[in-house]
């Protein structure tokens, strides 16, 4: 009988536990269903409503999303010395806005790129990770033609520990370029509006980093103190980047 009465009690806190995550997950959609209702490329929230979505961000557990440390997704045994593979599960997607989560193993790394036209807001879940964003330098005599180079100035370059407060990067500003290095095995919960689009010419495009003095040819740098980088478009994906697209087994969204 006590078996029989513990077993109940766990399927009860069970219950509990999925339908919370449910209005976890739900609650989360109809935020940006909101956030971004009239926004579109190149368009970025307002403070209201960036302050509101980063809020309800800070509410959302790994377990809310059907995460756990212990998934096959954040652990590898490559015998090469190339990075692990990164695995997405998605979410949602919409023309205004996605969402999907992003599952590192250690040593995993989401090489160098940009969100055209974007706001994003990007959550650890768990685990710690290395960020290094760029933004664009517009009007320096640095920017006199090269060979594809253009110059960018770093934003950040920090390692970052859940639980902590979510990145937002915007259109021209925060770090729209940037690349992910997993310090420990970690999960980063993303919210792109708009989303990617090819068809919409917002592509992803992944970048190489040279120093300032590669390309430099005698110039000076900015007067603004920072590190300044040349970043040159790569015509492909980096061969060392490998992006498996898993299936999302956490509560599902019902679409208003």
């Amino acid at each position: 009988m006590m078996v029989e009465s513990s077993s109940k009690s766990h399927k009860k806190r069970n219950k509990r536990k999925n339908k919370k995550a449910a209005v976890v997950v739900q609650g989360l959609y109809d935020t940006c269903k909101e956030v971004f209702a009239d926004c579109g490329p190149g368009v970025v929230p307002s403070q209201e409503n960036i302050s509101r979505l980063s809020s309800y961000l800070e509410k959302i557990k790994p377990e809310d999303v059907g995460l756990s440390p212990s998934l096959p997704y954040f652990f590898h045994n490559n015998s090469d010395e190339s990075p692990p593979p990164v695995t997405y599960l998605h979410i949602y997607k919409c023309p205004k806005f996605s969402i999907g989560i992003f599952c590192l193993p250690e040593l995993a790394v989401i090489p160098l790129h940009n969100h055209p036209d974007m706001t994003v807001f990007s959550k650890i879940l768990f685990g710690s990770m290395h960020i290094k964003s760029y933004d664009w330098v517009n009007s320096h005599q640095t920017l006199i033609p090269t060979e594809g180079e253009r110059l960018a100035k770093v934003n950040t370059d920090a390692e970052f520990r859940a639980p902590c407060e979510s990145s937002i990067l915007y259109p021209e500003t925060g770090g729209n370029m940037h690349c992910f290095t997993a310090v420990t095995s970690c999960a980063v919960l993303d919210v792109l509006g708009p989303p990617y689009s090819t068809d919409e010419d917002r592509d992803c495009t992944y970048y190489d980093a040279f120093p300032f003095s590669s390309f430099s040819r005698g110039m000076s740098e900015p007067n603004e103190k920072g590190e300044y980088v040349w970043l040159k478009a790569r015509e492909e994906i980096p061969a060392s980047f490998r992006l498996d697209i898993s299936e999302y087994v956490g509560p599902k969204i019902t679409e208003k």
